[in-house]
């Protein structure tokens, strides 16, 4: 475990979560500055989602690969990635790795789709996505947690609602944090 906050060397402290988004939404900003891979909020779906970071480009493959339970959210409440982008025709394949408990996969928004509960390592849940747009899906028993994905079929959204500093801003409002 990390500390609840880390001290700046003056009075100053900082949340474990704050710290984690300032220094995740700075490495997004400055490495992705306005390539598709820079954080975009999807009108807030993803804020509360402890191991999304980027979207990651599996555009020209003819499927992809989630995983079900991945480390994230204060244990294997998570998939991986959290956050993905592919072309239309492209077949998601959810993986469980058994760990995290009893899992599914249920869209919210942008598709029709929900899995059964399982908790065993080796299932898979297979979705062919045709459409172009964004699908925001999550597991139910850990949605609470920050249990929740998003697939962008197709091109990503332009602002993604203008949050978490995308198109080159970045996250001023955040406290500098000293190397």
């Amino acid at each position: 475990g990390w500390p609840t906050s880390l001290s700046m060397g003056s009075d100053r402290s900082v949340s474990r979560r704050g710290f984690l988004t300032t220094v995740a939404g700075t490495a997004a900003t400055a490495a992705a500055a306005g390539t598709a891979t820079a954080q975009a909020s999807f009108d807030g779906w993803m804020s509360d989602v402890g191991n999304y970071s980027e979207v990651t480009d599996a555009t020209g493959q003819d499927e992809v690969s989630i995983t079900v339970g991945a480390e994230g959210n204060g244990g294997n409440f998570a998939f991986g990635p959290a956050a993905v982008q592919v072309g239309a025709g492209t077949t998601s394949i959810w993986e469980w790795n058994g760990r995290g408990g009893q899992h599914n996969v249920v869209a919210e928004e942008g598709g029709e789709f929900e899995s059964e509960l399982v908790t065993e390592a080796g299932f898979t849940f297979e979705q062919a996505l045709e459409s172009e747009g964004v699908i925001k899906y999550f597991c139910q028993p850990h949605r609470a947690l920050g249990m929740k994905g998003v697939v962008v079929v197709g091109s990503l959204p332009d602002s993604g609602g203008g949050g978490g500093g995308g198109g080159g801003g970045g996250g001023s409002s955040a406290p500098a944090v000293p190397d």
